[in-house]
């Protein structure tokens, strides 16, 4: 039997994906969701306890109407927004549930998204102080946490959740480069150990454009990113569900029959055939 490539599809059999991540919270984020939402991107906010807890920036009825009601995500940004790497464990553990606990409890949600509050946390250079927090952070229910030691147009998925890099920050002086690249990649049209699903995943602080006063930047950006039929427009933590999702099928020892214990309908693309499962399905795989 002939060797098949099996590669992860997204929604609608789409072969991109575009992800927002967005710090700190600031009334900047009312300007900057106008303009995200024009285009029709998604993103996640990354929100800081004490301030959503006493509405400093904005209010919980904004958030709740202007970010969730409209699909985006707010995660976990520390209470105080500490440096996980520069405080003891203790307090690196107690600043992040008791953001989970006031974001929670501030907006009716379950929270399980988490960008590093402060600085990046890089598993090569400090790997003890890395496993130490990623280790915590799992036994908290964080789902995934951003990073942000380096931008590259790699445009992959990440192998490790507590390390998930971006692809740029917004003023990356290579972010057109990276867009116009990431834009007219043509997935299928790649050598078939290249035919891996590509992310697009770029961050920043939306007070940073009212600080540069070049909102129209963030116009560009969104023009060139937004309207592409090969791209699914996602949070974080809905690009997380659903990766998690196609590592969960379930497939026979010889490959044949796969069944989809999730709640998500997967795609997948077995030597650019491509297939869909349901939640609860089984389905036989072509071996022609």
């Amino acid at each position: 039997m002939d060797i098949k490539y099996n590669y992860l599809r997204f929604p609608e059999g789409k072969s991109k994906a575009i992800t927002l991540s967005y710090d700190d919270g600031s009334k900047d984020d009312i300007r900057f969701l106008e303009i995200i939402n024009k285009y029709g991107l998604k993103c996640t906010f990354n929100l800081v306890g004490k301030d959503v807890e006493n509405e400093s920036h904005l209010s919980n009825t904004f958030i709740r109407k202007n970010i969730l009601e409209k699909g985006h995500e707010v995660a976990n940004h520390g209470y105080y927004h500490r440096a996980q790497n520069k405080i003891r464990s203790i307090e690196g553990i107690r600043d992040i549930i008791d953001c989970r606990i006031a974001l929670e409890k501030a907006l009716g949600i379950i929270i399980r998204g988490m960008a590093y509050p402060d600085c990046a946390i890089d598993p090569i250079s400090e790997p003890n102080t890395y496993n130490r927090i990623r280790g915590y952070l799992d036994e908290l229910g964080i789902a995934y946490a951003r990073n942000c030691t380096g931008d590259n147009d790699k445009f992959n998925l990440p192998d490790d959740w507590f390390n998930w890099l971006p692809t740029a920050h917004h003023n990356n002086p290579k972010i057109m480069e990276y867009i116009d690249k990431f834009i007219n990649l043509d997935v299928s049209s790649q050598y078939i150990a290249g035919r891996t699903p590509k992310l697009f995943y770029m961050w920043g602080h939306s007070f940073e454009f009212e600080g540069k006063q070049n909102w129209d930047h963030l116009e560009k950006l969104c023009q060139m990113l937004s309207g592409h039929n090969d791209v699914w427009y996602a949070t974080n933590i809905e690009i997380y569900d659903y990766v998690k999702s196609y590592n969960s099928l379930i497939y026979s020892a010889d490959g044949t029959t796969v069944y989809n214990p999730t709640l998500f309908t997967v795609w997948f693309d077995i030597d650019r055939k491509l297939y869909s499962i349901k939640p609860g399905e089984t389905i036989n795989i072509s071996q022609s």
